[in-house]
């Protein structure tokens, strides 16, 4: 059988997920039927702002917050962006204190105000799996006033978990602003912000089965922040820019399927990467795990980061499944003449050698595609 007659096998779901046809079906009738402006004082005009509206309620119902407190992105990148650029240019913040595992969206940001001598960067120790030294986030917080923590909640590489709790607990108690990049999280876990001490999360429709180009930030009655898109006053005039009713709707229905359907996604997609490991292991001796990603019941479950340690070109590792018909994503600790490799995986161990494959799943992958990819793999690497 040739490759052009095999099956795609998508494994790339951090990278972004299928839209759920479901979802599509509520966007649809928005898309064929309805052009208004939600800013626009005429009837057409009302009824899209109470759409709007009603996506933004049933957001903030999902996350115990208030509609108040959720306010409409582009994506993920632009609600994280948006918090460092405010609390350094309106917040009096002089010191962030994040991670060398974070998203681009934090740590380029980040740099950025460094860079313009407007804040100094702080980064907290990590230890070789790759969790945060919460001792020295303490001193970090000690030493350093007027701090804004930024530290994600679920590692988009390697799969860890951040201690939401403790975290927000130190920056309650040396009165640090508190934001966590929740985008891999959001609608693979619950989120209760009555529950969690945080002053900031933020969500990305495609990464539950949402549309691209569509997110969320989540702002704490009282964690102040001012605009990055200027130009209306869209979204409580914290956000300029005619809203992007479509999206809205779409994000809100994916996160109600997601949150309605949780128990049952979380406990077929533990088994698939369960499935996986046990795969892998027998297959491949002294095959390795990045980070958490191998502890399937202490780590972001969609997420496994693997080292083949006898396959020297992740790349080509890459390249030959593209050919195969099935989609992961890379990263290599050492940097080589093409890439640059993964900043998270540099961090945890520069030294590393073989090619690090990055495998994350949906609801929708099945134990018979995990045989399929165990067997190419296997005629790959040996």
């Amino acid at each position: 059988m040739t490759s052009t007659t095999k099956t795609p096998i998508y494994l790339d779901n951090a990278a972004t997920t299928p839209v759920d046809p479901a979802v599509w079906q509520e966007m649809q009738p928005l898309f064929e039927h309805f052009t208004a402006n939600p800013s626009s004082i005429h009837s057409h005009g009302r009824q899209a702002k109470v759409i709007v509206e009603k996506a933004r309620k049933a957001v903030a119902t999902l996350l115990n917050a208030s509609p108040a407190e959720i306010f409409f992105t582009s994506g993920g990148t632009e609600a994280d962006n948006t918090v460092i650029q405010s609390a350094v240019l309106y917040g009096g913040v002089k010191n962030i204190i994040t991670s060398p595992l974070e998203h681009h969206a934090v740590l380029h940001t980040a740099e950025a105000w460094e860079k313009l001598g407007m804040a100094k960067v702080h980064l907290v120790q990590i230890n070789s799996q790759g969790d945060i030294d919460l001792a020295h986030l303490e001193t970090l917080l000690a030493e350093n006033s007027n701090a804004l923590v930024s530290l994600m909640h679920g590692n988009n590489e390697i799969g860890n978990l951040l201690d939401i709790h403790a975290v927000g607990a130190l920056c309650q108690q040396y009165n640090a602003t508190f934001h966590s990049d929740t985008v891999q999280t959001m609608g693979h876990f619950t989120h209760d912000v009555q529950a969690l001490p945080v002053d900031f999360l933020v969500g990305a429709a495609h990464k539950f089965h949402g549309p691209k180009g569509i997110g969320f930030l989540y702002a704490r009655a009282g964690a102040k922040f001012h605009p990055l898109m200027h130009g209306g006053a869209q979204e409580r005039n914290q956000r300029g820019g005619t809203e992007n009713v479509y999206g809205m709707v779409g994000l809100a229905k994916a996160l109600s399927m997601a949150y309605e359907n949780m128990d049952e996604h979380r406990t077929h997609i533990k088994s698939i990467k369960s499935y996986f490991i046990e795969g892998l292991v027998k297959r491949f001796p002294g095959i390795q795990f990045n980070g958490r990603s191998g502890e399937v019941d202490n780590s972001l479950y969609t997420v496994l980061n693997v080292r083949f340690p006898s396959v020297a070109d992740g790349d080509m590792l890459l390249f030959q499944l593209d050919i195969e018909k099935i989609s992961a994503s890379g990263g290599s600790a050492c940097s080589s003449g093409t890439s640059v490799g993964s900043h998270v995986l540099s961090a945890l161990n520069p030294t590393a050698t073989g090619a690090a494959i990055r495998f994350s799943f949906s609801k929708n992958n099945t134990k018979e595609e995990i045989d399929r990819v165990l067997e190419v793999l296997e005629s790959l690497v040996k």
